[in-house]
């Protein structure tokens, strides 16, 4: 199961995309329960999953079609609504940043609901982390399951971080950004909090670092291509990339296939250690 944003739901779609090719038609299947999408492989009685959950802990963000954007507030020590889904899954797949960065602040509350105070993002992402830690020391079982948690997805919004710019974004780039690069779109405290919060589990939460090696895909993203609430750009939108242009979600086939490409190799190590 993928838990996350719709950047977690690019990973699902990859993978669904890269599995269901060698599945017969008739033996598969795809459908929607929101916030979950399974896709069931029947003769191996197995399925993949997406689960909806944008900053692991429970928000008024949390339904999966019909969520606000601007407004957002979190509940920090509340997870429990999302978690149930959660239990006894085999593998699980955990992601949460970019509904975090909006603003450097973020209204949140924690323990009485009528109090909603303001929080600097990295301390509420933190206590959200601490939250989501807390469930996985008491909740998995690491006999059955595993558990990995994916590193922030870059974005490519401003050119001038590559070039010298125009205002644009990632709009017609097609090649990958040469030599060392860090985008202001990824958060080094968030890293680091991401770092520290798994450091401290007694529980072997394994870290898929996708950051860096994305950080030069500025050629990957939908761009004027991808939709938004649901449906595809007009004609008119398209030919305002500076304001439609999605350089945050990615073109499948694309950078989500490296990532599952990663799992699949950690997985198959796992299996052949057996």
């Amino acid at each position: 199961m993928f838990v996350g944003d719709s950047v977690q739901r690019g990973m699902f779609d990859s993978m669904v995309c890269l599995v269901q090719s060698v599945i017969p038609e008739g033996k598969k299947s795809l459908k929607r329960v929101p916030p979950r999408k399974i896709f069931r492989a029947e003769e191996y009685n197995a399925s993949i999953e997406y689960y909806w959950a944008p900053f692991l802990v429970e928000s008024i963000s949390d339904h999966a079609t019909n969520h606000t954007v601007l407004k957002r507030l979190v509940r920090l020590d509340s997870i429990s609504n999302h978690s149930k889904q959660w239990e006894g899954v085999d593998i699980l797949v955990f992601e949460s940043y970019v509904w975090w960065m909006h603003k450097p602040t973020i209204n949140a509350t924690y323990g009485n609901l009528k109090n909603v105070q303001e929080y600097n993002v990295t301390k509420a992402y933190r206590i959200a982390m601490e939250t989501w830690a807390n469930w996985i020391e008491t909740s998995i079982n690491t006999h059955d399951q595993k558990v990995f948690f994916m590193t922030m997805s870059p974005t490519h919004l401003w050119n001038w971080e590559w070039k010298t710019g125009d205002g644009g974004n990632c709009f017609g780039e097609s090649q990958p950004i040469q030599g060392p690069y860090w985008g202001t779109g990824s958060n080094l405290d968030i890293m680091g909090i991401v770092k520290d919060v798994l450091g401290r589990l007694r529980v072997n939460v394994r870290v898929l670092n996708i950051t860096q090696l994305s950080e030069y895909r500025k050629d990957g993203h939908a761009s004027i291509y991808g939709e938004r609430k649901g449906k595809l750009l007009t004609k008119e939108q398209r030919s305002d990339p500076k304001n439609f242009a999605d350089c945050i979600h990615w073109c499948l086939p694309g950078v989500p296939d490296m990532w599952n490409e990663i799992l699949y190799a950690v997985l198959l190590q796992d299996y052949r250690k057996f």
